[in-house]
C-alpha cells in the first residue's frame, strides 16, 4: 500500500513540471486526492460495502471536482492533471501509466447493466475535454486529442482527434510546393494546424489541390497544341482563381499583379 502511495506521489513529479515538493503534492493536488480516495473506495466496493463506497466517492467528488465510480478499476501510476470535471464510470478499466486531463469523460452509451464503459490500455493519454464512450478498447500508448469524441476501438499507438474521433497518421508527407501554391491561390491556409497532428480533412484537400494543379498543367498543354494546329482558344473562358477578389463595378475579379 505504501509503495503504491509513493508511486502516486512520484508520478506527479514525472508528469507535472509545476510540482515543487512532496508537501505541495499531498496538500494541493486534487488529482492525487481523488486517486487516493478512489483506491480506498474501490477496496470497500470489492468488500461489498457498496453504500459506504458510493457515499465516500460522493464526498470525493465534492472535495476534488473529480467523479470516479468506486467500481472502476485503475492501474498503477495513474495521473490526473488539473482534474476538474473528470468523470469515470463504474465499469471503466484504466491500465498502468495513464494520464487524464481536465474535463475527460469515460462514459457509457447504454442503460443496460454489464460492461458499458471504455477500457484503457497502458500508457494512454487522454486530452482535456475528450469523451471516450461505450465498451470500447483504447490500445496501449494511444493518444486521444483534446475535445475528441471516441466511440470506436482505437489500436495501440494511434492518435485520435476530432468529432467523431478519427485516427490520424503522424508520418504524413508535407504538402508539395505545387499544393502550397494552389492553396495560397484559393485562400486555403490549414497547413500550420497539421504539423504535429495532421487532420484527414486537410489530407483530402491536399489531394484535391494536387489534382487541380495537374489539370491546370494538362489544360495549358492542350491549349498550346490546339494553337499550334491553327485552332482558336478563348484564353479568358476560365476565370482566374484568387483568394481575395475585388469588385470594380463590373463584377468581382482578381487584383492585377504589380511588378
Amino acid at each position: 500500500m505504501f509503495n503504491q502511495l509513493k508511486e502516486d506521489i512520484n508520478i506527479v513529479f514525472d508528469r507535472d513540471p509545476a510540482a515543487r515538493s512532496m508537501f505541495e503534492v499531498v496538500t494541493t493536488y486534487p488529482g492525487f486526492h481523488a486517486i487516493l480516495l478512489h483506491r480506498m473506495n474501490h477496496y470497500l466496493w470489492r468488500a461489498n460495502f457498496k453504500f459506504m463506497a458510493r457515499f465516500l466517492s460522493y464526498f470525493s467528488r465534492w472535495f476534488t471536482g473529480i467523479e470516479i465510480h468506486p467500481g472502476a478499476v485503475i492501474g498503477k501510476r495513474f495521473f490526473i492533471d488539473h482534474g476538474m470535471g473528470i468523470v469515470i464510470g463504474e465499469t471503466a478499466v484504466i491500465g498502468d501509466d495513464c494520464t487524464l486531463y481536465h474535463g475527460v469523460t469515460l462514459g457509457g452509451t447504454s442503460w443496460k447493466k454489464g460492461k458499458r464503459h471504455p477500457s484503457l490500455g497502458n500508457g494512454v493519454v487522454v486530452g482535456a475535454g475528450a469523451k471516450v464512450l461505450g465498451p470500447i478498447d483504447i490500445g496501449d500508448e494511444a493518444r486521444i486529442g483534446s475535445n475528441a469524441v471516441v466511440i470506436r476501438t482505437v489500436p495501440a499507438g494511434a492518435t485520435v482527434i476530432g468529432i467523431p474521433g478519427r485516427i490520424v497518421n503522424t508520418d504524413i508527407a508535407k504538402p508539395t510546393p505545387e499544393q502550397e501554391a494552389m492553396a495560397k491561390k484559393i485562400g486555403f491556409d490549414a497547413y500550420g494546424a497539421v504539423q504535429d497532428m495532421p487532420d484527414p480533412v486537410a489530407v483530402a484537400i491536399n489531394g484535391m489541390l494536387e489534382h487541380i494543379h495537374l489539370m491546370d498543367v494538362e489544360m495549358e498543354k492542350m491549349c498550346r497544341e490546339i494553337k499550334s494546329l491553327g485552332g482558336r482558344v478563348q484564353v479568358n473562358a476560365v476565370e482566374e482563381i484568387c483568394s481575395e477578389p475585388v469588385d470594380d463595378g463590373t463584377g468581382p475579379r482578381c487584383q492585377e499583379k504589380q511588378d
